[in-house]
């Protein structure tokens, strides 16, 4: 790897270990090997840099979660069976990405007064949007229409909803089959009753 590409490891591996505000330049260069102006040279700035490897961990991250859905997908069982096995594979991608996920809430709360970070997140919401769109109905992309973006923002907010659940007590965070019977309850009241 060149020294970019060893950079954007070195502050990937310290938003898992340490987090977004906790990072510093210095712990990039030492976990990068690397010197400290490379950061400048390469990415500008350290919270360039940091944004980069944010985005491109949850990127790292949709591939796991890719893998998770796709073995749901095979499974012979009928969609509520699918749909239970794909959260209880999310939850287990919560445990190899613990450090990214509490980076990225992190990142969140920061980002309000961090221009270049809200510029950052808002910049993937689409994309990301459309992609669990796709994602979590087996397909490998979706036309850019209202309905799909409201499907990926559906599944982006339960997404964030059951790994703010788990980051905050993993025992306690629902399983695939009481997110189903939530999903159930919620359907039901909104769109009918709900059959048991």
């Amino acid at each position: 790897m060149g020294n970019r590409e060893d950079l954007l490891a070195g502050a990937k591996h310290c938003l898992y270990e340490k987090g977004y505000g906790r990072t510093t330049a210095r712990d990039i260069a030492t976990a990068s090997g690397v010197s400290l102006a490379a950061i400048g040279y390469h990415f500008g700035s350290k919270v360039t840099l940091l944004n980069t490897a944010l985005i491109e961990a949850i990127g790292e991250w949709g591939a796991a979660l890719g893998a998770v859905v796709t073995r749901a997908n095979e499974l012979e069982d009928g969609p509520e069976e699918r749909f239970v096995a794909v959260w209880e594979g999310v939850k287990e991608t919560f445990v190899e990405h613990r450090g990214l996920w509490a980076a990225q809430f992190e990142a969140m709360v920061q980002s309000e007064r961090a221009p270049e970070l809200a510029a950052a997140l808002a910049a993937v919401q689409k994309e990301g949007r459309l992609g669990l769109a796709a994602l979590f109905q087996g397909l490998t992309e979706v036309p850019d229409t209202e309905e799909e973006m409201a499907r990926g923002m559906f599944y982006q907010a339960l997404l964030a909803g059951l790994a703010a659940q788990w980051l905050a007590a993993p025992a306690m965070a629902p399983t695939g089959r009481e997110f189903l019977r939530g999903l159930q309850l919620v359907s039901g009241s909104v769109l009918g009753p709900a059959t048991p």
